[in-house]
């Protein structure tokens, strides 16, 4: 999902469905047990416990079940 900072402080209902959706779907992944990561260029990765409507980028790593 995608949205702008800006457009979603200013109202835009487009980038609100955007945000509420990459939170949703930030929830039910963490709920199955899935690590989140915020990526930004030229830094390490870090580790998210919460949604951060800021990060530049974020990926859900799903959990690895060993079968």
């Amino acid at each position: 999902m995608q949205w702008n900072e800006q457009d979603t402080q200013a109202g835009d209902a487009e980038a609100i469905a955007a945000l509420r959706e990459a939170e949703r779907i930030f929830a039910k992944e963490s709920a199955r047990g899935a690590t989140a990561y915020r990526v930004e260029a030229g830094k390490p990765a870090e580790r998210l416990e919460q949604f951060d409507p800021q990060a530049v980028q974020i990926i859900m790593v799903p959990r690895v079940v060993e079968g």
